[in-house]
């Protein structure tokens, strides 16, 4: 997989679980891919600010970014010193 720039514009939906069950939650951010170092079957997802405030939340994660369709269930979050949200998926 290569980098997209961080200026691409992407369409998420993700899925919170809360005590009703699932709950899908969409925004329009900007974003860029990166592979995932040590696990190739893993991607990164680079959310720029501003990050929805309950992405960091999310265990599912679709994004269409670039005419993909990329989708799978977050395994790691970080939160970068430049406000941004990283989010490592493994792919369904």
């Amino acid at each position: 997989m290569t980098t997209t720039p961080l200026t691409s514009k992407a369409h998420i939906d993700y899925g919170l679980d809360t005590l009703f069950g699932r709950v899908t939650k969409s925004a329009e951010c900007q974003v860029g891919l990166e592979q995932v170092e040590h696990d190739p079957m893993r991607f990164a997802l680079r959310v720029q600010s501003p990050v929805p405030e309950d992405l960091e939340q999310a265990k599912t994660l679709v994004v269409m970014v670039e005419g993909r369709r990329l989708n799978g269930v977050i395994r790691h979050t970080e939160r970068l010193d430049d406000q941004s949200l990283k989010l490592e998926v493994e792919p369904e």
